[in-house]
Order: C-alpha cells, then structure tokens, then sequence
C-alpha cells in the first residue's frame, strides 16, 4: 500500500498544491499503524522517517515539509526567512515556490490559504486554544494579503457530534467571539457539543474571509482513514500539506 491522500475540492490556481494525508501506507504499528508523521507522539524515529520519505516521494513534494514544532500557540514561521518557527509556531506562510508548509493534526483543525494569483500560500493549526488565541487571525495578517482575496480550505478536525468540552473551554471561546453561542450544544453530561468548523468560519468571515471551502470531514468518525486524538488517546498524526509548484 502506498500513502493516500484528499486533495480539495476549490478554486485555486493551478500552481498551488495541497493535499491532506489519509493514516494508510506507512510502516509504524500499533496504536500509530501506519502512516503517521509526527515525531513527537513515541512512535519509533526510524518509522517515522520512513513514513515522511514514502509520503514525499509519492506525492512528487518538491523538498522536504517544514515540520514544525506546534505549540498550540499563534507564532507563525516565514518559510522565506532561514530558522523562522524553530522555536515554536503553529502556522507557516511562504511566497516560494517549492517551500512546503506543513500542519500535523489528530483532531485539531488544519487551515490553509492561497491568493488567487497563486504568489504565496499559508497553513495554519487551529484547536480550541489556537482559536481563542487567535491564530487564524496571525496567519492572514502575516500573509500580507487583504482578507477578502484570499483562498481558505478547512481540512479534517474532529467534527461536532464529537468535540466535548466544558463550561470553562466555551467562555474562553466566547471572550473573543460573543456571538459563537450557536457553535456550542449542551449536552446531558452537563458539557458542550462544540463545531470546530463553525468556529473557525465565523473567525476568517470577521476577518473579512469569504471565500472558504471544506470542513466537512470529521477525524473522530473516520477511524478508517484519520487518526484522532479524543477517539484513542495514545495515535499518529496527519499532515496537511500547501506549496507552490516550481514555475
């Protein structure tokens, strides 16, 4: 089996490239089987590095992804300037092509944005804490691009019949965003029901986004082809993937 992937169903030009990785065609076993590619979750290194080199030569990447060290924060890594998002960053942009950004999830949701002109390209990832610390927000003022041109694409995230959260995880949430009530469901444990999507929509739209596709696909559900963090606890991770393609 070799790695399998979605790529998105949207409006951007042909020179950009995204594609979001299924959990199949790798080679770490057990709770990581098969192609995950994080390297911070225990799964074996050489494993690991076996699977990132299946996934690049499959899908033709043009160089090795950024990989970076996501901190559930909002630093956002320049691709185009030598060491940025070493510390730490949860979002990378780039304006060159052939610099692959990359966003390792396993429930959390992955963003992604591209101008129609296809000159520069951003990812971003975006759980609970990133949205209540605004990262979209950093992402698209980093990107330098007026809002209302850019491209979104919502990838795999654990969906709203599955993301639980408390009382105290809803109003850090609402502090940034009063009108979000809709995206919270009580439930009978006494907790929320909360959409990631619409969360994340209700963000890019107040930033002036419209054009937003995706978020239709739920990590926690598809155990076939997702791994997710709420549904196993010890998992692999996915990889969203965004770059220009060489002119």
């Amino acid at each position: 089996m070799t790695p399998s992937w979605t790529v998105p169903e949207w409006p951007a030009p042909p020179g950009v490239r995204v594609l979001s990785t299924w959990r199949g065609g790798g080679v770490s076993d057990g709770s990581y089987a098969s192609l995950n590619l994080g390297g911070h979750v225990g799964d074996a290194a050489a494993a690991v590095a076996e699977n990132r080199s299946r996934l690049r030569r499959a899908a033709g990447l043009p160089g090795e992804p950024v990989w970076l060290r996501q901190v559930h924060g909002t630093a956002v890594a320049d691709l185009d300037v030598p060491g940025t998002g070493e510390s730490g960053a949860d979002a990378a942009v780039t304006r060159q092509p052939g610099r692959v950004c990359a966003i390792l999830t396993a429930d959390c949701l992955p963003l992604v944005f591209a101008t129609p002109e296809g000159d520069r390209v951003g990812a971003a990832h975006a759980g609970w804490r990133g949205l209540a610390e605004g990262v979209i927000e950093a992402a698209v003022r980093v990107l330098e691009v007026p809002p209302e041109r850019l491209l979104v694409w919502l990838g795999p995230a654990i969906g709203p019949l599955h993301f639980e959260v408390g009382a105290e995880v809803r109003e850090v949430l609402l502090k940034r965003d009063l009108g979000a009530e809709a995206a919270f469901v009580p439930n009978a444990r006494g907790r929320f029901m909360a959409d990631l999507y619409a969360l994340a929509r209700r963000r890019l739209c107040a930033l002036g986004v419209s054009r937003i596709f995706g978020g239709d696909e739920c990590t926690y559900a598809r155990a076939d082809r997702y791994f997710s963090y709420r549904r196993d606890g010890v998992t692999g991770r996915q990889a969203t993937l965004i770059w220009l393609e060489n002119r």
